[in-house]
């Protein structure tokens, strides 16, 4: 099973700050820039939760 690393918007949708620090995490974890991700949006077209699989 993969693992994940995900996030969720503290108020209902992600600000850009919270955005930044999971992009911080994932090239942590060693993801790589060309590698695709999982959003959920709001009907808003706001971004809700992110989703990327760690390799």
């Amino acid at each position: 099973m993969p693992r994940t690393l995900k996030l969720t918007g503290k108020w209902k949708n992600i600000t850009f700050e919270e955005m930044e620090e999971f992009v911080r995490a994932a090239r942590d974890a060693g993801v790589h820039h060309h590698t695709e991700f999982t959003a959920e949006v709001s009907s808003s077209g706001k971004i809700k939760e992110v989703e990327i699989e760690l390799d």
